[in-house]
This record gives C-alpha cells, structure tokens and sequence, in this order.
C-alpha cells in the first residue's frame, strides 16, 4: 500500500516537472488606467512580434504572438 502510494506520488511529481511552461502573461490592468503591452522576438528588443491594447473604457485589441520578452505600461485614465 505505502509503495503504491510512493510510485503514484513520484509519477504525479514528474507530470509537474514534465508540463510546458506557456509564455508568460502580463499582470492585470488596473481600474480607471490604460494598459499597453508589447511583445518582442529576443530580449534585447530587436523586433516587435506582437502586442495588446487594453483602453480606459473597458475595450481590448491584441495582435501577433505572445512571448516570454515583453514591455508593459500603465497610464491612469483622465
């Protein structure tokens, strides 16, 4: 029983391990602020591959690809 329990424990251990990481995603938009997020091919910037638009007015716009390398603002709606 307790070695079954072990070898199950060890399978669901190397499941975690073993899973994909998905780029990574931008921290939510605050309230009564305008969000702008661009996505680039490197971590240097070299090419813009993708990005988001997130406007004061609730109203959202994303093109192009996701990646791990992205520069994100904030700006405070008037």
């Amino acid at each position: 029983m307790i070695r079954r329990a072990l070898v199950a424990a060890a399978l669901a251990a190397t499941a975690l391990v073993a899973l994909p990481a998905g780029p990574a995603q931008a921290r939510a938009c605050a309230l009564g602020s305008a969000c702008v997020t661009t996505y680039y091919s490197d971590g240097i910037g070299t090419q813009v591959v993708g990005g988001s638009v997130e406007g004061c007015d609730g109203s959202y716009y994303a093109w192009g690809v996701r990646t791990i390398y992205k520069d994100w603002s904030e700006t405070p709606c008037s």
